[in-house]
């Protein structure tokens, strides 16, 4: 569907923004886990593979900021923080945890990407083919962790339940600020 005058824009810059934002979020997230559990336990190569794909993710973000005029967000230096805090923390509860936390992240990017493909329809064919490809890769990474064992995480329910309600957050924020 075209847009029209009279229609409300689709906020292409501020998908772009949050989504650039989330998966630097995702790869600070991994290298917390990476930094406490070092390559001690077996999950960790699975780790390493996830914030690979995460850290592609981030460049073609990163490159379609440049190539489009873009403002990043402004709260880059926070996710940075906090998304290295996440990954370590739930890492330091243990590896279960640390898949936890990847359940309950790319549920939310499952949700926010499903969302952005809706809105987008065919208007923007370059966006929305890096977003399904990369949402694809997101469910992997859930479907992984379920796998793994994240549901068996001391508190899962509590502890998903935290991190989704952050992640909802940051989304939210990072679309504007």
């Amino acid at each position: 569907m075209k847009w029209k005058p009279g229609d409300p824009r689709r906020d292409v810059d501020s998908m772009i923004r949050v989504d650039q934002a989330g998966e630097y979020g995702a790869t600070r997230i991994y290298a917390g886990q990476l930094a406490v559990m070092g390559d001690r336990h077996d999950m960790a190569r699975a780790i390493s593979g996830m914030a690979n794909q995460e850290e592609r993710h981030r460049a073609y973000f990163d490159a379609l900021i440049a190539k489009r005029g873009v403002r990043p967000t402004a709260l880059q230096p926070i996710w940075n923080i906090a998304g290295f805090a996440m990954g370590a923390a739930t890492a330091a509860i243990g590896p279960t945890a640390a898949m936890a936390c990847t359940v309950a992240v790319e549920t939310e990017i499952d949700l926010h990407y499903q969302e952005q493909l809706e809105a987008l329809g065919a208007d923007d064919p370059e966006l929305a083919a890096a977003v399904a490809e990369f949402r694809a890769e997101e469910l992997e990474h859930r479907d992984s962790a379920l796998a793994a064992g994240a549901e068996t995480a001391p508190a899962y329910p509590l502890l998903a339940g935290v991190i989704r309600l952050a992640c909802k957050a940051a989304i939210a924020v990072s679309k504007r600020v």
